[in-house]
């Protein structure tokens, strides 16, 4: 500071010296940052005794692909399915500890925990970081107690709720408000009666949605994971191509 107040300089971006022709501008330092966002979209919808959870396959940073073929469904127990995405790093973290808490759940109490419980718990692990929060995108889905599919959505702090259906990630904004239209129906004129939701018509929109999203979309692409949980505790993963450029 002294030299440049002998120089006729301010420093640190005050008022120039009388007299003095030059301004010292402050400058901002590289900062240290801890996330990154490596794309992806994920999905999931609830039907009557089913729920379908996707996403899809590709990893990626700005305008680079990691990878093609990176999973973010990770099936949790036979009835429960998480889709998860955002920083990658974040992701390995939460989905490993989720996994070693059921599995410490289930060797106590000699049974799997349900989808309702399980949610809460993902809650408190989320709300316990929240002054350094996981930087992820969450949808679990899967089927109650009663056998009714379900879907819970999160925010990165831990806050919860049940849903019917509900997309997130890079391209969440893109899929919502067409799952409004042909699952919630929303601001539709006429009373007629609505088809009830099938696992095929909940399956073949998925699919079409997907597709959609990877003509607008960078960071989606390249294959669309289906996982299809059904209250008879038949659960399937399907591959679906899309896109590669």
């Amino acid at each position: 500071m002294m030299n440049a107040m002998m120089s006729g300089q301010s420093g640190y971006g005050l008022p120039p010296l009388p007299g003095s022709s030059s301004v010292v501008m402050p400058k901002q330092l590289n900062g240290f940052n801890p996330y990154s966002f490596n794309g992806g979209t994920i999905l999931a919808v609830a039907g009557p005794n089913f729920a379908i959870i996707s996403s899809d396959t590709r990893l990626s940073e700005g305008y680079m692909i990691h990878s093609r073929n990176c999973s973010k469904v990770h099936r949790l127990t036979s009835k429960t399915f998480l889709a998860c995405t955002g920083f990658h790093g974040d992701v390995l973290t939460l989905v490993k500890i989720l996994e070693a808490r059921l599995k410490m759940y289930k060797h106590e109490h000699q049974q799997e925990m349900s989808t309702s419980a399980i949610a809460a718990m993902l809650s408190t692990v989320l709300y316990y970081r929240r002054f350094f929060p996981y930087y992820t995108y969450n949808l679990l889905a899967g089927v109650d107690d009663k056998g009714v599919g379900c879907v819970y959505s999160f925010d990165p702090v831990g806050s919860y709720e049940r849903e019917s259906y509900r997309a997130a990630g890079s391209a969440g904004a893109i899929l919502q408000p067409l799952l409004d239209n042909q699952i919630g129906h929303k601001n539709q004129f006429g009373s007629a009666a609505r088809d009830p939701l099938t696992v095929d018509k909940a399956h073949n929109l998925v699919k079409d949605v997907f597709t959609s999203a990877a003509e607008r979309d960078i960071y989606t692409g390249d294959a669309v994971e289906i996982a299809v949980v059904r209250s008879d505790d038949v659960s399937a993963v399907e591959v679906f191509p899309l896109r590669k450029d």
